[in-house]
């Protein structure tokens, strides 16, 4: 991705431990909750491995084929997964979302080669905005879901299991975020 060194080496790093923790999450989990768990896994350590700087390492261009292919049969699987609503159409938007910036890494930008333009944008920009839109919004929900709230006598409060869950989605979504605005 396109960008400052130091913002993208902290990029993977989110990203990284958000996918090892979904990693142990999967392995915590059964049925539905191991699957979404598993497609946080890929999408986490994708957007890691999407975020090393260009400085430190220039992928060869297949490289962001192999990406589009990979989330492509994701955003298949989620799409799948999707017909029972809830938080499979989130990853199948954050699959196609991802799609959506390999195949922009591989067209190069300005007449720059595939990946690393001389500063121009790559993507289409309506495109770009509506998955910024899209990720702000689920930004600020996650968050504003791991705002306490006060708890009436006798109701269980949600537990740690499930706010680990909240930030990590949060972190992801945020990633996301950082990434869409320097493609």
């Amino acid at each position: 991705m396109h960008g400052p060194a130091l913002s993208g080496w902290l990029l993977v790093a989110l990203c990284g431990m958000t996918g090892a923790y979904c990693v142990l999450r999967m392995r915590s989990e059964s049925g539905p909750e191991r699957a979404g768990a598993a497609g946080e896994a890929l999408m986490g350590f994708g957007m890691a491995a999407m975020a090393v700087p260009a400085a430190a390492v220039t992928p060869p261009g297949w490289v962001w084929g192999g990406y589009a292919v990979v989330f492509g049969g994701a955003a298949l699987r989620a799409l799948g997964a999707a017909r029972s609503g809830g938080h499979h159409l989130h990853h199948l938007v954050g699959s196609l979302a991802m799609v959506y910036m390999s195949l922009a890494m591989l067209a190069p930008p300005g007449g720059g080669h595939a990946g690393h333009g001389a500063g121009a944008p790559a993507g289409v920009p309506p495109v770009t905005g509506a998955l910024l839109a899209y990720y702000a919004a689920y930004v600020l929900r996650t968050g504003a879901a791991l705002v306490p709230v006060p708890v009436a006598a006798g109701v269980a409060a949600r537990g740690t299991r499930s706010e680990l869950a909240l930030a990590c989605r949060l972190a992801m979504g945020l990633g996301m975020v950082a990434m869409l605005l320097a493609l």
